[in-house]
């Protein structure tokens, strides 16, 4: 096997590096984004941190050019990693978003859901989370309780989700539910892109035995 880095992602190594040492923030060296129990400060260098990522199309190499991104390949994906460690640089605000929840929103979702979701996630303006594990269902999420009835044109849920991270500081969730109880376990699962401000939707914080807050509790 070849373990050789291809000339493109050299060069791409040479760019990013001579980037990083023109715009990191040395206060923010070091620090893990997702950790983000530094106080409002912290967040919000965080958060101007993301968005210099974003303007220089460094936030979400891998999403396709027309979202932001730059398409990368595997091999630039590698040195990207390789370079954010070196230089300890925080990466995106939306770690969670910009890997799981924005590939699902461009492969399935609307015109409108792309208009409205991607930008604000690329930038870190809204911060995403997802409800999957619960109580009685974490890799088995067959076996998930949370409920959404149709009631109209909305959906009502009902139902506890937990070791949900990030989402004390999340603007939206992916949300997995149950939607129809009547089909094998396996069917009959939805989901959701839910606003987490919304009324009703309440977020309990758990601390973790380092002490740190990463993870919740959502009702």
């Amino acid at each position: 096997m070849d373990f050789t880095y291809p000339p493109e992602a050299e060069a791409f190594r040479k760019e990013f590096r001579a980037w990083l040492e023109g715009n990191l923030d040395p206060e923010l060296a070091g620090r893990r984004s997702g950790l983000l129990d530094g106080g409002d400060d912290v967040v919000a260098r965080l958060r101007a941190w993301n968005r210099t990522l974003a303007d220089a199309r460094y936030a979400a190499i891998a999403w396709p050019e027309e979202y932001g991104g730059r398409g990368a390949s595997v091999m630039e994906q590698v040195v990207f990693a390789e370079e954010m460690s070196r230089a300890g640089a925080p990466g995106t605000l939306n770690p969670l978003g910009i890997s799981n929840i924005a590939p699902a929103i461009m492969q399935w979702g609307t015109e409108e859901q792309k208009r409205t979701f991607l930008p604000s996630m690329l930038r870190g303006d809204d911060i995403w989370c997802q409800g999957f594990s619960e109580p009685n269902a974490g890799s088995d999420l067959a076996s998930l309780r949370t409920r959404a009835v149709l009631d109209g044109d909305v959906f009502v849920v009902n139902g506890q989700k937990i070791w949900n991270t990030l989402g004390h500081l999340a603007n939206w969730c992916e949300l997995l539910v149950r939607t129809d109880p009547d089909v094998p376990k396996h069917k009959g699962i939805s989901c959701l892109l839910v606003d987490m401000t919304l009324p009703g939707v309440e977020v309990r914080p758990l601390a973790t035995i380092t002490g740190e807050r990463e993870f919740n509790e959502i009702f």
